[in-house]
């Protein structure tokens, strides 16, 4: 009896350590499965303004074989309108104002967990490059210092070369680790630049450990006014006023920095195993932008050509960007229609990593795209919607929602009511006649779905999302070093 208990305890014994041991090597092995993760955003480039879009005008030959060679997403919407926003969403999974950042320059809350801090703790050496805009400063990018309480570091980047906003030429940027006032005076094109610092900084990790992991963020300030461009790249645009030369050139520039990027990663021998993401932070620029000097070609340069509004709108113009997913060893070239967006990308890389959904927040927007890696197409399991400025939007597969905030006092005092509308975005993608009246059951039935999300952001900006049930301080507003209102 004796020495049957004692083989008993034997085999439990290597039982256990067995299971020990294939859960040390299931770790391994999904970690060496793992991609390297690099996510790349324009600042402020519209949905038209790429050559694999047919731009009049504009070429992007990085961008068109990215998009031949990877998952082009035709229909993906930003986080928001303007940039803040949609930078808080790719962090944190969550409609910005679920996060605080009510609009552009609003500080991301401490309290939120982002995608930075997800994927540290399961060992990826994280890093940020480029514009940040979530530590509650408006006005033109400077550097980033180190006692700043939102800087990338409180967010989960272990490493970051940054500047608070838009930068163009020659930038000023911070480091971490830099005492105040020990600035970093880069030379040339911003894009460039920051795409040569993150391809110097993954080349040392590689160096010190061929087995890392690495998720790396590269914010452009391109191309965002004030515009700045190296000649040579305005000399495709001699037919165009000066402004719209700098505008065009800046783009010519960050197209040739992602051609960089892509051959970085191909020289690092990581490329077939890194997932590479680009998107843009909110539509194209309105017309005006270009007026009065561009006379007659205002239309051919529209940046949201043929949709309807620009940034700072909540009609497709100021939400739909360009976006595509390069991932060699594991997408097939496709291009997509399924609605797809910022929203979405924290969820994707959870499921990518192989990370339980509860990473995130319990309240949290988006869904995982794997399935379009994978190539197939399913129906979108969850509308997609935007709360800004007093307004939002609801897209519900074929039907979109548009609430206006057109509400104002009047001089006698009264309040005029908001607008919706109803668009068919199969029928009439141009947004240019509402169907509300026609279609009064999904009127109303978007309306209630909206309704119930507005609801819950209320309860999100109260704070009820986090652990504690409440705010650990008040949102604090928007800081400004300049007058400049962007």
């Amino acid at each position: 009896m004796k020495i049957l208990k004692q083989r008993e305890s034997v085999i439990s014994s290597l039982v256990a350590v067995c299971f020990v041991f294939c859960s040390v090597c299931d770790a391994r092995e999904n970690s060496e499965r793992r991609p390297h993760i690099v996510l790349v955003m324009a600042d402020d480039q519209g949905w038209g303004q790429t050559g694999y879009y047919g731009h009049p005008f504009l070429k992007t030959p990085h961008l068109d074989d990215m998009a031949a060679h990877g998952l082009r997403l035709d229909r993906f919407y930003a986080g928001g309108p303007v940039c803040s926003p949609t930078r808080a969403t790719v962090l944190t999974g969550r409609t910005h104002e679920r996060t605080g950042v009510m609009s552009h320059g609003y500080p991301l809350r401490l309290q939120e967990k982002t995608i930075a801090q997800a994927l540290a703790e399961v060992g990826y050496v994280t890093s940020h490059f480029g514009k940040w805009h979530l530590n509650g400063i408006r006005g033109a990018g400077i550097p980033i210092l180190p006692n700043d309480e939102r800087r990338p570091d409180a967010f989960g980047f272990g490493h970051w070369l940054s500047v608070t906003n838009f930068f163009d030429m020659h930038p000023l940027m911070g480091r971490r680790g830099k005492p105040a006032g020990d600035f970093e005076k880069k030379t040339g094109d911003s894009s460039e630049v920051v795409v040569k610092e993150a391809l110097r900084f993954l080349k040392e990790q590689l160096n010190t450990n061929s087995d890392a992991r690495t998720f790396t963020v590269i914010w452009f300030g391109t191309p965002h006014s004030p515009w700045a461009s190296l000649e040579s790249d305005r000399e495709h645009f001699s037919k165009l006023s000066f402004q719209a030369q700098r505008h065009y050139g800046e783009l010519v520039a960050m197209d040739r920095s992602i051609g960089a990027l892509r051959s970085g990663l191909r020289e690092l021998g990581v490329a077939d195993n890194t997932l590479l993401w680009f998107s843009s932070d909110n539509g194209g620029l309105p017309n005006k932008e270009f007026q009065p000097t561009v006379g007659q070609l205002n239309e051919a340069i529209d940046g949201m050509v043929p949709l309807r509004g620009s940034k700072g709108t909540l009609y497709e113009g100021g939400l739909r960007v360009p976006s595509i997913v390069e991932w060699p060893s594991r997408i097939e070239p496709k291009v997509s229609q399924f609605h797809a967006g910022a929203v979405d990308m924290f969820p994707t890389i959870l499921d990518v990593v192989g990370l339980p959904e509860e990473t995130m927040l319990p309240v949290h927007d988006g869904i995982s795209l794997c399935q379009l890696f994978d190539g197939e197409s399913r129906e979108r399991n969850k509308p997609m919607g935007f709360r800004w400025n007093g307004g939002g939007a609801w897209i519900n597969g074929q039907y979109k929602l548009v609430v206006l905030n057109t509400s104002k006092t009047t001089k006698q005092g009264k309040r005029v009511k908001e607008s919706q509308e109803l668009f068919d975005l199969v029928a009439d993608p141009t947004e240019s006649k509402s169907i509300a009246q026609e279609k009064p059951v999904i009127f109303q039935k978007l309306m209630r779905e909206y309704a119930q999300f507005s609801e819950s952001i209320d309860e999100s900006m109260r704070g009820r999302d986090y652990p504690s049930g409440s705010l650990k301080e008040p949102d604090p507003e928007p800081k400004r070093w300049t007058s400049d209102e962007t």
